[in-house]
């Protein structure tokens, strides 16, 4: 029977502990995905957004009139006189203590800056909520290679697990020849060692997956069970789109951030600009109080005025053309910081596509290598089943494939891994 065929066969007859319909099957896509949504920070959008509503609704209110309410009392040690003496004619002085309340307003007509102070408001939100997202982007790393050590721990319990019901096969045969007195003692208790040291791998094995799986559980806020399987991604097909168009993707999202850092800059330059205009108020003042608008007057008098105010700084001593210097050094500060990060990317992807071509190449190597240790051992289990070696050699024989098939395995992993990386390094999604 052929070799595979019978470890397929050993497997099915080890007793399951949970039921197939209990096995639930995750993806890294979807894991990406929840990781996103579940991180704290995702919530920072929305608290930003009512931030800004707020700040849009104070500015909105500056276009509104602004009213204000002034009382004063105060008396006064001098006050004007005429020094003049007429006959019959009695000059009034005016007195020493006065009063006066008045209500004023005041109502912006033309005011430039406003619609400036708006406009970077709006970018100076997208450039937050963009500094949010390119943070969570790191998350996606994070739960990859929780992913895949979670995946490998698993590839490799699996393989040991058939080489575990493999010796206890030959266990029972190797039983059978002892009590028939056809073999040593010795020859079964090789096999029960190899098997006690299989079992503590497996234990160690999957006290290591659930650690890693209780991590990203954490990460992605799924209660990921010890029984959950993860799936190996089949992204070879997008991993090839990538590669092709690598040089002129801009899907991260720290791209978006520089161009939000630039939208910022841009709107602080016009705002800085229309601060130079001029800016016209309407104004107007009611009030009640001791002497009223005529300083002579010695009765208490109601009174009001009105008028329209001009105001312009056209001479700022070089301050409007220090805050354009700023602005431009802040501007070359964004394109340092853009080109530092295109370098970086495209040193890590000639990192992930190095090593894809590699574990290719060795791929089709493994696959050589695991039939031929895997016809070595069809043969020496011949053997043993004859008597004609010792259990010793058998356990070397059977190690040997069982390594070649885990390191077959690892490749095809570290291989998906790559491109998994690559792609999330490019910014792309990952939808299996």
């Amino acid at each position: 029977m052929n070799t595979t065929w019978r470890f397929s066969l050993l497997l099915i007859a080890l007793p399951l502990p949970i039921s197939a319909q209990d096995i639930v099957t995750y993806e890294l896509g979807s894991l990406q995905q929840d990781a996103l949504r579940r991180d704290p920070r995702a919530r920072e959008i929305d608290l930003l957004a009512a931030q800004s509503a707020l700040r849009l609704r104070s500015i909105d209110s500056e276009r509104l009139p602004a009213l204000g309410v002034n009382g004063q009392a105060q008396h006064q040690s001098a006050v004007a006189s005429i020094p003049l003496m007429l006959p019959g004619v009695d000059i009034p002085r005016p007195p020493h203590d006065t009063y006066d309340a008045h209500l004023s307003a005041r109502q912006k007509l033309f005011d430039p800056a406003i619609g400036g102070r708006r406009n970077v408001e709006r970018a100076q939100l997208a450039e937050s909520q963009a500094r949010v997202q390119s943070s969570l982007y790191a998350l996606k790393s994070s739960v990859t290679d929780a992913y895949f050590l979670a995946l490998e721990l698993q590839v490799q319990r699996r393989e040991i697990e058939i080489a575990v019901a493999d010796l206890e096969a030959q266990l029972r045969l190797a039983s059978n020849r002892v009590r028939e007195g056809a073999a040593l003692r010795s020859e079964a208790r090789v096999l029960e060692a190899e098997l006690l040291r299989r079992r503590q791998s497996i234990a160690t094995l999957l006290a290591n997956r659930d650690a890693t799986l209780a991590v990203l559980s954490s990460l992605t806020g799924r209660d990921i069970p010890s029984t959950a399987q993860l799936a190996l991604p089949d992204l070879a097909t997008a991993a090839e789109r990538a590669r092709e168009s690598a040089n002129s993707l801009r899907a991260r999202p720290e791209y978006e951030l520089f161009s939000r850092s630039r939208d910022v800059l841009d709107n602080q330059r016009a705002l800085v600009s229309s601060r130079e205009l001029p800016r016209v108020s309407a104004f107007g003042r009611a009030g009640y109080g001791r002497p009223g608008l005529n300083p002579l007057a010695t009765e208490l008098d109601s009174y009001w005025l009105a008028g329209v105010q001009l105001e312009w700084s056209p001479w700022t001593w070089g301050a409007t053309r220090r805050d354009r210097e700023i602005l431009s050094l802040q501007q070359q500060i964004v394109d340092r910081e853009e080109e530092s990060f295109e370098e970086n990317i495209a040193r890590s992807t000639l990192r992930d596509i190095a090593t894809i071509d590699r574990l290719a190449e060795s791929l089709a190597q493994d696959d050589e290598i695991v039939s031929l240790r895997e016809q070595i051992l069809a043969e020496t289990r011949i053997r043993f089943t004859e008597g004609v070696i010792t259990s010793a050699e058998y356990v070397d024989r059977q190690t040997d494939a069982l390594a070649a098939r885990v390191t077959r395995e690892a490749h095809r992993i570290e291989l998906a891994q790559a491109r998994a990386r690559l792609l999330t390094t490019l910014g792309l999604e990952i939808t299996q």
